[in-house]
């Protein structure tokens, strides 16, 4: 049977998403732009329109509001998970849901990515962003079990979240130094493809590198 419709967000929770969006993205974009040192809440606060007050209703520190974009992307990929059809295999649910949210979005763009990077000598920034990747790792667990149905083993479940994640750090970096613009979704489609079918080049390689000789 279909997945269940998501519910319907109130007016209330849409506006609270919106701020919550416009102070992040703000505080991404003023990072990036003047650096961590540089930043303040309200800084941030004031280029949105709200309070530093409000800010903190949303947000525990800059830091946090700098790495949200983690978690939220993490979100939509869980959304779009959620949504596949329920007789779909759970190792095509992943890989569709994935990168159906990859095409919805724009590709990061390289400059940013160095950028991004340069600042993680902050030792504050890099400390929430390793938080902010293992709550989203959490995010794909819970929707993994959630989608694999009852009694699923929550160890599987988060095993799995981990070599999803794996694939998409290891596509990632590859894409980095790729000369190919468009290589970071085919990569990181072919890594789950192989994780699927259980690692059959890698394995083959390894048989015929112990096979006795003839």
């Amino acid at each position: 049977m279909p997945p269940e419709s998501a519910p319907v967000m109130s007016l209330r929770e849409r506006k609270k998403r919106a701020a919550r969006k416009a102070l992040a993205s703000t505080a991404l974009r003023l990072a990036m732009e003047r650096g961590m040192d540089q930043l303040r809440v309200e800084d941030i606060a004031s280029e949105v329109g709200v309070s530093p007050r409000t800010f903190n209703n949303y947000f525990a520190s800059k830091e946090q509001a700098v790495c949200s974009f983690i978690v939220e992307r993490q979100e939509r990929i869980r959304d779009a998970l959620l949504e596949r059809p329920a007789d779909e295999p759970l190792w095509d649910a992943i890989i569709n849901a994935t990168a159906v949210q990859h095409l919805r979005e724009e590709q990061p763009r390289r400059e940013d990515v160095h950028r991004i990077r340069e600042m993680l000598h902050n030792h504050g920034l890099f400390g929430e962003m390793l938080r902010a990747h293992a709550d989203s790792e959490r995010l794909l667990a819970d929707a993994l079990a959630e989608r694999a149905g009852e009694g699923t083993n929550p160890l599987h479940a988060c095993m799995l979240a981990g070599i999803v994640q794996s694939a998409s750090r290891i596509a990632f970096q590859t894409w980095m130094q790729s000369e190919d613009e468009h290589s970071l979704l085919p990569i990181f489609v072919e890594l789950l493809r192989e994780a699927a079918a259980g690692m059959p080049e890698l394995t083959a390689v390894a048989a015929g590198a112990t096979a006795p000789a003839s």
